[in-house]
């Protein structure tokens, strides 16, 4: 059975449920699942996970992700993308500065409080935040902690008409919503805004330029190529790595608590560069989480 790490393309128009289940078909494995979701209209890295790897989604997930786009100051929609009714119109003044654009931005960076969009999958009482929102319903939506580590603009700013524009750059952690970060950098300035374009150009250590489409891993797996995958250990995200000992590594195979002289939670177990198991600390030692031999 195949099993291993993807670094999967998605293209617009799709949804990541979409891209697991063309996928499904392709490789013939009920077995798959993706590391991080992204919106229909968002392009990028979709880390798939496949065989033993989709026990490593979670951790997957936990790493940080890299953005790249564009943010509309000047007006604001209800889906806060380009996809979504205008709601508010505030046109934009010349006098405005890139210096008073990068300094809101840096306000950003660090633990902030988000709410998410009432076009989101976040789950109220049970009900999908879009499924109130296209029954024409509002509801109070919950508030997330997310960390923000870089927001930087990475062009110049545009003028268009009443409106004004220009490409961002944004490293942060799970969880984090892009276009309500564009939405809330505009209040920040005044200004109804809204994120006009948004490609994801880094998850789960996996970059844009080494990306393939379902398209081009249909055609490698008919010439019984499986390049495509790579291997379970690239899927530990952000845990911290450890060398087990021929001890250890005979304790962990068979569950067995192992000492460890680490502090944090949770640990990677490896044995000749290849991943034995997920370690969670309990007390003084570490017990066997998740085995993969």
């Amino acid at each position: 059975m195949l099993s291993g790490i993807i670094n999967v393309k998605k293209e617009a128009g799709m949804t990541s449920h979409d891209v697991v289940f063309k996928l499904r078909k392709i490789l013939q494995t009920k077995k798959i699942g993706h590391g991080g979701t992204l919106d229909p209209d968002v392009t990028g890295v979709l880390p798939i996970a496949v065989g033993k790897a989709t026990r490593l989604i979670e951790y997957m997930q936990e790493e940080g992700k890299i953005y790249e786009g564009e943010i509309t100051l000047g007006y604001s929609t209800t889906t806060e993308d380009a996809s979504g009714e205008v709601v508010e119109r505030t046109p934009i003044p010349r006098s405005v500065t890139e210096e008073e654009i990068d300094q809101a931005m840096q306000r950003f960076v660090g633990t902030i409080t988000q709410i998410p969009p009432m076009y989101s999958a976040v789950k109220v009482n049970g009900r999908k935040l879009y499924e109130y929102a296209r029954a024409g319903e509002t509801v109070e939506r919950p508030e997330r902690q997310v960390d923000i580590y870089q927001f930087e603009r990475t062009s110049p700013l545009v003028f268009v008409d009443e409106c004004a524009r220009f490409s961002f750059r944004v490293r942060c952690g799970k969880g984090t919503y892009v276009r309500t970060l564009s939405v809330d950098l505009g209040a920040q300035l005044g200004f109804a805004s809204h994120m006009s374009q948004l490609v994801r150009t880094g998850s789960a250590g996996m970059v844009l330029d080494d990306a393939l489409t379902i398209e081009e891993i249909a055609d490698l797996l008919e010439a019984d190529d499986d390049s495509f995958l790579q291997p379970i250990e690239h899927g530990i995200g952000d845990l911290k790595k450890v060398v087990l000992s021929e001890e250890q590594l005979a304790d962990v195979i068979h569950g067995r608590f192992v000492i460890l002289d680490e502090a944090v939670d949770l640990l990677a177990g490896f044995k000749d560069d290849r991943l034995i198991a997920i370690l969670e600390k309990r007390e003084d030692f570490y017990k066997p989480r998740k085995v993969f031999i």
